[in-house]
């Protein structure tokens, strides 16, 4: 497991942030070189030979030029296979008559061709940077970067924060510079775990998460509930000071959330894949304020470290069907209540979209959904069931 933290450049002196900016700017432009040369070639290697490397006009080191000569090949390689992978999907699209939905990929394919390096973060090894931990001044790191070229030698004096304080596991070699930060990397090593339950998880607008074992938190000891934060932070001006810190209130009370999840005896957790969130105008505002990317990323950070498998699953009709007889029908939830008007099973609707993600159901598929049978109302089977859904415990 790799785990990345940023440590601020803002205790270097102005002359210090001078060389920085004269690099990173340089150390660009080699690499948009690169871009430029090898984009239209088939095949990249991964080490370009030095007739290449020795074709760029700049005051870089042969060191730092290689440096970038690599990532360059690596940028290159990483977007075609890319680019290849949706013109798979664009092709496939078109088999199954999805014209509006391939005419879009094509566009964005069409847009995203070349890659672009405006906010390239140069990646230096340990020919370049050496780490100080043990300096006798008031800051925790001094980090010295050499063999640039130019006989550039830079000197940058870096304090820990809580984050980077947080993260265990061996500090490796390598940064990624900014000119107004540096990114550390931190390797562990966790096992996944191979005896444990499987549960489902349900993330919520009113709840942040729900379990299909029952474990949720709807408020915390000040009375704040999830949905109230959201509120607040829809009244305040976005970019403002009030809104800041009503956004930090709500990544505390997120993070407070999972935490207090029991991960100890989980093997795999079973997540829904949301997409679309914002749409439609009505909600779209208060939908901004709901940070569904936070709650993931927090939810895959925590499992990481707990060695816990992480299965994302379609949200399709989990939050419609009834997970103790398997009907599925739109009047089934009404708000945070769940009541079946076939087996009259009545509970928390977060809870019971919870029991159905971590039920092995049969893919439902797009041609099917449009034909909307969820309206009358229809019996959603497990995988190998001919009748109909037995009660989930």
């Amino acid at each position: 497991m790799i785990r990345s933290s940023k440590l601020s450049t803002k205790f270097s002196n102005k002359e210090k942030k001078q060389n920085l900016i004269l690099f990173i700017d340089e150390y660009k432009k080699v690499t948009q070189f690169f871009i430029d040369l090898l984009w239209e070639k088939d095949d990249v290697p991964k080490l370009l030979p030095k007739e290449v490397t020795s074709q760029v006009e700049t005051w870089l080191s042969a060191r730092a030029v290689q440096c970038a000569a690599k990532q360059a090949s690596g940028i290159i390689r990483g977007t075609k296979k890319k680019n290849k992978e949706r013109q798979y999907v664009y092709e496939q699209l078109l088999k199954s008559n999805l014209f509006k939905k391939a005419r879009k990929l094509k566009n964005f394919i069409n847009k995203n061709d070349k890659p672009n390096i405006k906010y390239l973060n140069p990646e230096l090894d340990i020919r370049f940077v050496s780490f100080d931990f043990e300096n006798e001044t008031s800051f925790d790191i001094w980090l010295t970067f050499s063999s640039l070229g130019n006989k550039l030698k830079i000197e940058i004096p870096l304090k820990k924060t809580k984050h980077f304080n947080s993260l265990n596991g061996k500090i490796k070699t390598g940064i990624r510079l900014n000119a107004k930060h540096v990114t550390f990397m931190f390797e562990s090593e966790v096992e996944k775990k191979t005896i444990g339950e499987t549960i489902g998880l349900d993330i919520g607008i009113n709840v942040v998460v729900t379990t299909s074992n029952g474990q949720f938190k709807e408020e915390d000891e000040h009375g704040w509930t999830f949905n109230k934060i959201i509120q607040r932070l829809n009244k305040k001006v976005k970019g403002s000071k009030g809104y800041a810190k009503v956004q930090q209130q709500r990544t505390s009370f997120i993070n407070w959330n999972i935490n207090n999840l029991n991960l100890s005896n989980v093997k795999t957790l079973k997540l829904e894949k949301i997409k679309n969130v914002r749409k439609g105008k009505r909600t779209s505002r208060f939908l901004n304020r709901w940070t569904y990317a936070e709650i993931k990323g927090k939810l895959e950070l925590t499992c990481e470290k707990l060695g816990v498998q992480v299965i994302y699953v379609s949200p399709t009709y989990t939050s419609q069907r009834c997970s103790s007889c398997g009907w599925v029908r739109r009047g089934n939830r009404k708000g945070q209540e769940f009541r079946c008007n076939q087996c009259s099973n009545t509970m928390n609707a977060d809870l019971n979209a919870a029991r159905n993600i971590v039920t092995n159901l049969r893919p439902i598929g797009t041609k099917e959904r449009l034909l909307q049978n969820n309206r009358t109302g229809f019996y959603w089977k497990e995988v190998g069931q001919d009748l109909m859904v037995p009660v989930v415990q």
